[in-house]
């Protein structure tokens, strides 16, 4: 299995002995030894994935990386954050998403009215199986558990992926600025229900609904 770590924050290093590895296309900016590189048709898996991306919205042009050596990934010195995956399903925007182990599956997950205040589609990204990935924030991302106890409310700008057994809620007329008078138009927010992880960006996408 391929070995992912940081090369400082914002470079992730690849160390493969005949590893196969999926990662944004364009995202490499370095290697040592034996490297080959395809480009793959869609993020998910097979047809039916690729298909589903052009109709929903949520595309993700990847490219598979299989070697001996090790392989550099970056996209726009944004932070990298490693996430391992023992059998359960990581939830990620696409565009957050910069590798996975090649033996990790991809697919797509139904969200709601929540891809589409980000502008993402109604679908986002599902990497499932065991082995690690890599997921790209604009800046250091926080981690937030969510438990039965303590429910958590995500502004949908900054969401970036989640962990666990959660339930999302897509909530309207609620503005987190609306506090400190930047609030314009209608705004949403996220709440997570359940015991889980949220990965936020100290940085907010665009929304269509309004500023969040």
């Amino acid at each position: 299995m391929a070995q992912f770590r940081l090369q400082g924050s914002k470079v992730l290093a690849v160390d493969m002995t005949g590893d196969t590895v999926k990662a944004k296309n364009g995202s490499m900016v370095a290697y040592e030894g034996q490297m080959a590189f395809k480009k793959l048709s869609g993020g998910g898996e097979g047809l039916r994935g690729m298909v589903t991306r052009r109709i929903t919205g949520e595309q993700m042009t990847v490219m598979e990386v299989k070697g001996k050596g090790t392989c550099y990934f970056a996209d726009r010195a944004s932070e990298i954050n490693l996430v391992a995956l023992h059998g359960e399903r990581l939830y990620v925007e696409a565009s957050n998403l910069l590798c996975t182990d090649g033996g990790l599956r991809t697919g797509t997950s139904f969200t709601g009215l929540r891809g589409t205040s980000q502008g993402n589609g109604l679908f986002t990204t599902t990497v499932e199986g065991t082995g690690q990935a890599a997921i790209v924030s604009d800046g250091p991302a926080v981690v937030l558990r969510v438990t039965s106890q303590y429910p958590l409310q995500v502004d949908p700008g900054a969401y970036i992926a989640h962990t666990g057994n959660l339930r999302q809620h897509f909530q309207s007329g609620v503005n987190f600025r609306t506090f400190i008078g930047e609030g314009s138009g209608e705004a949403f927010q996220i709440r997570f229900e359940g015991e889980g992880l949220v990965y936020v960006q100290p940085s907010e996408r665009n929304t269509i609904g309004g500023d969040a």
